[in-house]
């Protein structure tokens, strides 16, 4: 009886869903807790703004048509503040153009509705892979290739000196490229090993992540190269293209 052992739990993945459909929410409240996860819901784009500000989550459910604040006025407002928590959103329109936008705003991912609920897990526990809160240990903590620094540990990446201020999904499309670099990474790849599902035809996702991580690089932005309709890779940039 004197033996005792103890016990270390994983903490509990905080989720907050910002979306107006009171029904939907309700569903989606079933679903996610039903996965042990804990769910704060908000029905106002303000509302929302002020939870996700205030709190401390580990992903955002934000769909795009809101009252108060839309959807997209809510993620600018966020990563303007330099809250960096992974942010899927969810939108019942077909026009890409949203997305599009929404991606160039620091969205992780999108998921049109309407959806199937296990295909909402799959893409939250895709975010949680590789969001910096999910707790993953790397077997190299410090990647370093053409002047960009990554501690895959603290999710940290330097580029000539200066701190990138990357989501969690571009800090790991940035990692797949260091970790493969000199070499072709195939768009195919990329979604699955960072998105965590197979490219779509029409899927812009990743281009625009990667358009997103290359306005954030300080100099040298065509480091990353674009290998047109296979993929990407990351290479050492000779001065003298920069100069004259």
């Amino acid at each position: 009886m004197g033996l005792y052992s103890l016990t270390t739990e994983a903490p509990v993945t905080h989720i907050l869903l910002i979306d107006d459909d009171v029904e939907l929410c309700g569903m989606l409240k079933e679903v996610l807790t039903a996965e042990g996860w804990q769910l704060t819901m908000r029905h106002d784009g303000k509302e929302g703004l002020n939870a996700a500000t205030e709190g401390d989550y580990d992903i955002l459910l934000l769909d795009i048509m809101l009252p108060g604040m839309d959807g997209l006025q809510v993620l600018r407002h966020l990563r303007q503040s330099s809250i960096e928590t992974p942010v899927l959103m969810l939108t019942a329109r077909g026009d890409d153009v949203d997305r599009v936008v929404g991606l160039e705003l620091g969205a992780d991912d999108y998921l049109a509705k309407p959806f199937y609920p296990r295909e909402l897990i799959a893409r939250v526990r895709a975010l949680l892979r590789r969001s910096k809160k999910s707790g993953i240990s790397e077997e190299v903590r410090v990647l370093r290739f053409a002047g960009i620094e990554l501690d895959t540990h603290e999710a940290v990446a330097v580029c000539d000196g200066l701190k990138l201020e990357l989501t969690p999904t571009e800090f790991e499309v940035l990692r797949q490229l260091v970790t493969h670099h000199g070499q072709l990474v195939t768009k195919e790849s990329l979604s699955m090993q960072v998105l965590g599902r197979q490219l779509g035809p029409f899927d812009r996702s990743l281009d625009v992540h990667i358009s997103n991580i290359r306005k954030k690089l300080p100099t040298k932005r065509d480091r990353i190269q674009t290998v047109r309709g296979r993929g990407y890779r990351i290479a050492e940039v000779n001065e003298q293209e920069f100069h004259g």
